[in-house]
């Protein structure tokens, strides 16, 4: 099935207890439908984030007050009000980042769906921004490993559709409130090698724990060559200039393992859980979402 096609029956499963923690397995808002929120089609006219930075013009309409920026506000608090309320439930999930473009044949596709995999088998909700590339490899993930797979979707001037292995979506039009949903439910991320997007969500996450805004997460670079280039320019450069501290650097580790992601971050998270280093093992080729009918 491509993104962005008609929904598919994944059912959701049940949550499960993390082996060694002593803690409950937790209950999942019963209200909250897991029925993936798809976007088809591309949505004509400007984005709202292109009205709201003035890239664009809004679209003529007669009431004049829904043109405003106090109307806009109002939108923004009732996006803030609908992530909310279908993702309060959500406890220790594990945020995943990662290019959109990444090909499902790509080694990373795989390790990102190798990853999310264990730390869904160890307990943890997997969130990401709900697209293909690396979001799609998590979610597929998180399936396949029996837990909850969250996407957090974007209205973007190209198309993105939901990818196929999501069971709870949330659609937002404005990208910091999907960057906060991203933030905000999770306890520890996983960077895999990615563009713009990725490297905005990965520096507003290290900030925000640099600045004290939130608590220090597990943050774990995916592919030592690929953040190779940027980790010497912050030691060598930004760090030598002062303008970050060391201990700013170790805010994040890097591994090419998913073994060892799952191990940083079971240990983190819960460090009185006995946690046994998994077999990592390749997805299947060809693999389908639950329901989706074999061909």
């Amino acid at each position: 099935m491509e993104p962005g096609s008609a929904a598919v029956n994944i059912p959701r499963p049940e949550p499960r207890a993390r082996s060694g923690t002593g803690h409950r397995a937790p209950s999942y808002i019963a209200r909250v439908s897991d029925q993936p929120r798809f976007k088809d089609g591309a949505r004509p006219g400007p984005t709202e984030d292109e009205i709201l930075l003035g890239k664009a013009a809004e679209p003529a309409r007669t009431d004049e007050f829904r043109k405003s920026d106090p109307w806009r506000v109002l939108r923004i608090m009732g996006e803030f009000v609908d992530g909310f309320e279908r993702l309060g439930d959500i406890k220790d999930a594990v945020t995943f980042l990662g290019s959109a473009r990444t090909p499902s044949d790509h080694p990373h596709y795989f390790a990102a769906t190798e990853t999310a995999r264990l730390l869904a088998k160890a307990g943890f909700p997997i969130v990401t921004g709900g697209g293909p590339g690396i979001m799609e490899a998590a979610n597929r993930g998180a399936v396949e490993g029996g837990g909850l797979s969250v996407g957090v979707n974007i209205e973007l001037p190209f198309e993105q559709g939901t990818n196929p292995w999501v069971q709870r979506s949330v659609f937002f039009r404005f990208f910091f409130v999907r960057k906060m949903m991203l933030a905000k439910f999770s306890r520890a991320l996983v960077a895999f090698p990615g563009g713009f997007g990725t490297l905005d969500e990965l520096f507003e996450y290290l900030t925000l724990m640099q600045t004290g805004r939130m608590s220090v997460h597990p943050t774990v670079l995916f592919g030592s060559k690929y953040w190779a280039p940027l980790i010497d320019w912050l030691e060598q450069t930004v760090a030598v200039e002062g303008k970050v501290t060391p201990a700013d650097l170790r805010l994040f580790t890097v591994t090419d393992d998913p073994a060892e992601v799952a191990r940083i971050i079971v240990s983190s998270v819960h460090p009185t859980a006995q946690h046994e280093r998994p077999r990592a093992r390749r997805p299947r080729r060809g693999a389908k979402p639950p329901g989706t009918a074999r061909t």
